[in-house]
């Protein structure tokens, strides 16, 4: 028979990953009350929450859900990041924080559905996000449109300058 304490925990557990696109997994040992509270603050910014659970529950959570098993990374000191929207913000701030603290460390992640090793959710930091993303794709059309325009406005003006020089070959003459 589980515990009260334990069947709360899975509640809260799945309606985190329910509520949320995918989580990160972190080692946060060695963290102060100060910087934990650091890091939450940068997180919650970013559209992410980072909570501590009991990693048997996470696991029973996850396969409650339907979600790929990332057993490998539920061992010792974890918390886990739930992000709502983009991972690349959530990643970059786990990165930072970590750089910053030399504390924090990836141990792994679900996103999009698939579950990421300890290296492939680092990689995320490294990804432009959503907004970086939407304004290359922006530069990329405004670069074809200019190009099309230029395009377009040479061929009326190399027939005038073909046309010019046949009627002054034709006045030479």
């Amino acid at each position: 028979m589980p515990s009260k304490s334990n069947v709360e925990m899975l509640e809260k557990v799945s309606h985190s990953l329910e509520s949320s696109q995918g989580v990160f997994v972190v080692d946060y040992r060695g963290l102060s009350v100060k910087e934990t509270q650091e890091v939450r603050r940068a997180l919650r910014e970013a559209g992410a929450e980072m909570k501590v659970y009991k990693n048997n529950i996470v696991k029973l959570a996850l396969e409650n859900a339907g979600l790929p098993n990332i057993d490998d990374a539920l061992a010792g000191t974890c918390a886990y990041v739930f992000y709502e929207k983009d991972p690349v913000d959530a990643a970059k701030v786990i990165k930072e924080q970590s750089e910053k603290l030399k504390k924090m460390a990836f141990v792994g992640a679900i996103a999009d559905g698939k579950a990421l090793s300890a290296d492939e959710a680092k990689a995320y930091a490294d990804l432009p996000n959503r907004e970086q993303l939407m304004a290359q794709i922006a530069g990329l059309i405004s670069g074809f449109a200019r190009d099309i325009a230029v395009c377009v406005k040479e061929v009326p003006a190399g027939l005038a300058r073909s046309v010019n020089a046949v009627s002054e070959q034709k006045q030479a003459a």
